[in-house]
């Protein structure tokens, strides 16, 4: 995509995303306890989503007692380390992300579950701005067995092993796979952007990229 055809796509990607998840909260609202915008990254790299894990992943850990607030997200494969800020509804009933001045920031969906506690913990990020990429450019290449780490305001940090990546398509969207449960009893994580292909007519993408984990350690 040239530099023309990216500018302004941004927000108007991120309306794409948000209404996603809308769709998701309106049909699993009371099912979770617990949506990315693409560029560059995605169109490579949605051939391998899906694919199987080459190791071993660790058994699941017990899940956190204490709904300490998440503070910040590492993700050391994909060199992240973003402040986490918690998100309401806007006025259409859609949470509200991150505003685009604030590329690096992951907003977490605060009336589901915290990041560790029982339950699906969503948190959703931009993919980029008019200039730059943001905080979730690289989420599509993550893979089953890598790490995501959540800073916690009790001095826990939770950490999660990746189980899944999909793209999920607009159309048809599969709302229980991007929001719901895997395992019950489970502490589950969510990632979730937009992905897919990019349609230059409509400025929007055909999809939403959503990576899974689940607790499997905690330490101070």
């Amino acid at each position: 995509m040239s530099d023309g055809d990216r500018s302004g796509a941004g927000r108007l990607t991120t309306c794409v995303a948000w209404a996603m998840l809308l769709l998701g909260l309106w049909l699993w609202g009371r099912e979770v306890t617990g949506v990315r915008f693409g560029t560059g990254p995605t169109s490579g790299d949605v051939a391998a989503v899906g694919r199987p894990a080459d190791a071993e992943l660790p058994p699941p850990a017990k899940p956190l007692a204490d709904a300490a607030l998440p503070q910040r997200i590492d993700i050391p494969e994909l060199g992240v380390q973003a402040p986490v800020v918690g998100r309401g509804l806007d006025t259409q009933g859609a949470v509200d992300p991150p505003p685009l001045s604030q590329p690096d920031v992951v907003g977490w969906y605060r009336a589901g579950t915290t990041p560790g506690a029982a339950g699906t913990a969503v948190m959703v990020g931009h993919v980029d701005t008019e200039t730059k990429p943001a905080v979730f450019y690289k989420l599509s290449t993550m893979e089953p067995g890598e790490s995501v780490r959540v800073v916690r305001s009790d001095g826990k940090v939770a950490e999660f092993t990746v189980d899944d990546v999909r793209v999920l398509p607009r159309d048809d969207f599969d709302a229980e796979q991007a929001y719901g449960t895997g395992q019950s009893g489970r502490a589950e994580l969510r990632l979730i952007t937009c992905g897919g292909t990019f349609d230059r007519e409509s400025r929007t993408y055909s999809a939403n990229v959503v990576v899974s984990a689940y607790l499997t350690g905690a330490r101070a």
